[in-house]
């Protein structure tokens, strides 16, 4: 292998099946760097930017240099039978939140840990999965009891497979109406307001898992100003926010990016708008769009009036093209981003132990 090219063994290495990659870690230094390089990843030829999925079957889409869609297999436990109600992209893991339970998956290795919903919380939603120093952590909140008006939370450690109820006191955030969430770098951010027809009211908050409190992170650069706008927030170049707005009225789309990196100050947060988009043949983006920015493009996932899923790539203010997902069949398909990642999917004291049995 000395003798070859580094270009060469980057190709070959491009071709190796995805569940291989970690065991190769201990070759080298070099070999170890270039599997934690998100340009090697975003590279590799098996790899995908969509998850997308229906009551019976998961896909994953890739872009370039062409849009194509691989069904996955559902061989992951706890995805046998499916009855998904959310995908949550964990920036590295994915999070497939079920009727009674979920499933903590790495679609790109094929690993999974299955998180079963105690049966007295029919109504609990599973937010998001973040971390700290010490391990994983899921989130997840259901109506409280103590103040119905606001939410109970529970934090599930992996390493410990402990929950850990928080009840947050009034003013604490807890009846905060809570969008979308992203993680970025172990920590899980929402979008969040106080009043849904006031622009001026939405904001970012993110939770401290040392206090398991709500923080005020930092202003959005808008709002929505009606019902039906898209309001979505993204990460991007894996150390960013991004923000997509879409108006129902007038279709305009417009981009708005941090300037600079995120870290644990977000009075240090400046948006700047970074694109717009107002040409007539703009889609529709309903059913809360999933997208990501790359080489001055905008690329998403979105569902149409009828519910099937179409990929719409967007740059220099048009449309460059669009592609229905013919074989996703059944009506408004989950779908989320996804980069994929060689991250090992954490597990709970349990199923270690059930595995040591075996």
């Amino acid at each position: 292998m000395v003798h070859l090219p580094w270009e060469l063994i980057e190709e070959i290495l491009s071709r190796v099946p995805p569940e291989s990659l970690n065991r190769f870690r201990t070759v080298s230094k070099q070999w170890n760097a270039l599997f934690d390089d998100k340009t090697f990843i975003n590279n590799h030829k098996m790899t995908f930017r969509f998850i997308l999925a229906t009551e019976s079957k998961i896909y994953s889409v890739s872009i370039d240099p062409v849009i194509v869609v691989h069904e996955l297999p559902l061989g992951t436990p706890g995805l046998e039978s499916m009855e998904l109600t959310n995908l949550v992209d964990c920036n590295e893991l994915l999070l497939c939140v079920r009727k009674k339970g979920a499933v903590v998956w790495n679609p790109w290795l094929g690993e999974s840990t299955w998180i079963e919903l105690w049966s007295r919380l029919s109504r609990i939603k599973f937010q998001g999965i973040g971390y700290d120093s010490k391990t994983y952590k899921l989130v997840a909140n259901y109506p409280g009891i103590k103040y119905p008006t606001f939410d109970m939370w529970k934090i599930y450690e992996f390493a410990s497979d402990v929950w850990i109820n928080h009840e947050p006191e009034p003013g604490d955030g807890g009846s905060i109406n809570i969008q979308n969430v992203v993680s970025l770098n172990g920590t899980l951010y929402w979008v969040c307001f106080h009043d849904e027809t006031d622009p001026l009211c939405y904001h970012i908050r993110k939770f401290d898992f040392s206090s398991g409190l709500f923080i005020r992170f930092c202003d959005l650069p808008c709002g929505r100003n009606h019902d039906g706008d898209a309001l979505v927030l993204g990460v991007l170049r894996g150390d960013r926010f991004s923000l997509l707005k879409q108006c129902k009225v007038t279709k305009k789309i417009g981009i708005w990016v941090t300037e600079n990196k995120i870290n644990e100050n977000g009075a240090d947060v400046v948006w700047m708008n970074f694109m717009n988009f107002s040409s007539p043949d703009l889609p529709d983006l309903y059913s809360k769009p999933s997208y990501f920015i790359e080489d001055k493009r905008l690329v998403v996932c979105s569902c149409n009036d009828t519910g099937r899923a179409w990929i719409y790539i967007l740059g220099d203010n048009k449309l460059i093209s669009k592609t229905r997902i013919d074989c996703v069949v059944d009506p408004w398909p989950l779908h989320c981003t996804f980069i994929p990642s060689l991250v090992l999917v954490p597990r709970g004291r349990k199923v270690e132990l059930a595995e040591l049995q075996v």
